[in-house]
């Protein structure tokens, strides 16, 4: 797996946050997934302070291009390790809405994430 440096983690995990408030509720479990995310990245730091950086950052946004550009100069591996995550925050409701499935849309053609792909992860988190 890619390292990624603080920065890149806080604008993933900005995305994360955004997927995760799209359905207006975000809860404590989304909060945890996220937290995961930023675990598996970052050792050794407060991760609830990264979180809040993060919350702070998607606040301020509403420029997904900007939380993008950071994962589109990754590797396939890194991608899809980003999707992973996307899919298991919009799914842990047990709901995929159309604004939840478009957002993963629009994330995929913008780091050039194969579609196919996208669903193929989907499809593995919820019959797991």
């Amino acid at each position: 797996m890619n390292k990624l440096d603080k920065k890149s983690v806080i604008g993933i995990s900005a995305l994360l946050v955004h997927a995760a408030n799209i359905d207006e509720i975000y809860s404590k479990h989304e909060k945890d997934l996220i937290k995961n995310f930023i675990k598996s990245y970052i050792k050794n730091e407060d991760t609830d302070e990264i979180l809040k950086e993060a919350e702070k950052l998607e606040n301020n946004s509403n420029q997904l291009i900007s939380f993008t550009t950071i994962i589109k100069k990754n590797s396939i591996d890194t991608k899809k390790e980003i999707i992973k995550n996307l899919w298991k925050i919009i799914i842990s409701d047990n709901s995929v809405d159309q604004y939840e499935s478009n957002l993963m849309r629009r994330i995929c053609g913008l780091i050039y994430f194969p579609d196919k792909e996208s669903a193929e992860i989907k499809l593995k988190l919820l019959n797991s």
